[in-house]
């Protein structure tokens, strides 16, 4: 193990930079504590930790920053950072199968992107045209 571990994670626009150091098992985002979060965010959160076990959370420290996106896809984007970040930490390859089998986004990033408005279509979205009629 490492005594220092760096992790990012990106999701639609949203991004997360995670560190992980030796510490007491605290978890802050943005320099606040996880239970400030929605419920529903903070359980997106936590499936890293979970995953990789009591033992390992319980003698570090996470200190996540996040901006841009929305609230899921913040806690998307944090839930990567968390994950890369303790596969670093421990450089352990059965925890990184373990995050692969669970859910492949946990370390893979998810290319798909909004596509943009076409010019002379309504605003409605990208695809969207104007209703013709033929009578």
């Amino acid at each position: 193990m490492s005594d220092e571990a760096f992790g990012t994670g990106k999701r639609k626009t949203a991004k997360a930079r995670a560190s992980i150091e030796e510490g007491e098992g605290t978890l802050r985002i943005n320099s606040k504590p996880l239970h400030t979060l929605p419920k529903m965010s903070q359980q997106r959160i936590k499936e890293p930790l979970t995953i990789a076990g009591e033992e390992i959370i319980e003698e570090i420290s996470i200190e996540v920053n996040s901006n841009g996106g929305g609230v899921q896809g913040q806690a998307e984007a944090i839930r990567m950072a968390i994950a890369r970040a303790l596969v670093e930490y421990t450089d352990s390859d059965e925890l990184e199968n373990k995050f692969r089998e669970y859910d492949r986004n946990m370390l893979v990033e998810d290319p798909r992107r909004t596509e943009t408005r076409k010019p002379s279509q309504s605003s409605k979205g990208a695809r969207h045209k104007q209703q013709k009629s033929y009578r």
